[in-house]
């Protein structure tokens, strides 16, 4: 028997079917073969590829094998088969070898990642995953409790414009333009900084408001206006520093043969990308592994990424896991070129950040 379907061993917690040399060999061709070409994989073009003597009977009888115990299919237009998500896991645990990055590449990958600007590096490093794969890159950050200021400057930019100028501890700044009812002279704005600076410096906005109700007589009334403004403008500041969630190239995913033609799977994706919650939640257990961990299909437990495949991987600052990294795409992705992208980009994330 070509296919021994009742013995059966354990990949990476898995339990999957144990193939004969063979097999293995046609099984590996016809998922490179149909990665490569997205189209079925005939008998002809495995005996083409695979490199075994072998007849095209005896390739036919291995795959209605494969067939029958889950590893392709048969899709109706065509005598060629196609892998299944079962087959894709044995390919990527037993048979996958990846491709290292080329040194251009790990350069150019490392120059977009500039460790001034903690915010910024998340979103370059979402960018960076979405333009080297063309799928779409998500990273995802550790919940962070309130952020402090360090600084509060205003700047008058013209009559009834003000720019409030926001010192992060770690030396972001935020610049939020104030618009107000009434006009100040830069005296003004200058005494409303210092007392902020004074008294406030160390605590998160939402403390700042709960001291201020009872402090603001300390200032001229009309610097009321002022200090409401400032402090709408902080909370929308301290909740674009605490976002946990950053993804860059959802539109790629329009433009993959796999997925476009599916309207029920795009809406399916997109919301998923929207509500965020589900996809953070997969993130985050992924989190708790170590290394690389890939969902293909439905192990991930979510119904809109049935057709899709997940690579993640953790990164790390100062030795601490602080988050994790992922690409969406398709099943049908070039999983040895894919995965050592993610990997490095985790690396480098992890490098820049420890610098700051």
């Amino acid at each position: 028997m070509i296919v021994k379907p009742v013995e059966r061993r354990s990949v990476n917690g898995r339990i999957s079917p144990m193939l004969n040399d063979r097999a293995q060999i046609l099984l590996k061709t016809l998922v490179e073969r149909y990665i490569s070409e997205g189209q079925p994989v005939g008998s002809r073009a495995l005996l083409q590829y695979s490199g075994l003597e072998v007849s095209s009977a005896t390739i036919r009888n291995v795959m209605s094998e494969l067939e029958d115990i889950g590893l392709v299919s048969s899709p109706h237009t065509s005598a060629g088969r196609i892998p299944t998500g079962l087959a894709y896991r044995l390919f990527i645990d037993t048979m996958l070898v990846t491709k290292p990055l080329d040194s251009v590449s790990m350069q150019q990958m490392e120059n977009k990642l500039q460790p001034d600007n903690p915010s910024r590096l998340i979103a370059q490093a979402s960018n960076i995953l979405s333009e080297l794969t063309h799928f779409t890159g998500v990273v995802a950050t550790a919940r962070r409790s309130a952020i402090t200021v360090r600084q509060i400057e205003f700047l008058r930019l013209g009559e009834k414009r003000v720019l409030l100028i926001i010192v992060m501890p770690d030396g972001e700044v935020e610049n939020r333009v104030l618009l107000l009812e009434r006009d100040y002279t830069q005296s003004q704005l200058t005494e409303a900084g210092n007392f902020l600076n004074q008294n406030y410096i160390g605590c998160s906005f939402s403390q700042i408001r709960d001291r201020l109700r009872g402090e603001l007589q300390q200032l001229h009334q009309d610097m009321s206006a002022l200090m409401t403004a400032a402090l709408a403008a902080g909370d929308a500041a301290q909740a674009k520093q605490s976002e946990d969630y950053v993804i860059s190239g959802e539109h790629n995913l329009l433009h993959v043969a796999d997925l476009s033609t599916d309207m029920n799977c795009l809406r399916g994706l997109f919301n998923l990308f929207e509500q965020k919650t589900e996809l953070l939640q997969l993130l985050d257990a992924a989190r708790r592994g170590q290394g690389i961990h890939i969902f293909v299909g439905s192990e991930s437990g979510l119904a809109s990424l049935d057709e899709c495949s997940v690579i993640t991987a953790p990164y790390s600052a100062d030795g601490k896991v602080v988050g994790t990294l992922a690409v969406v795409g398709p099943k049908r992705m070039d999983y040895e070129r894919v995965i050592p992208i993610v990997d490095i980009t985790a690396r480098l994330l992890g490098n820049a950040l420890s610098q700051n």
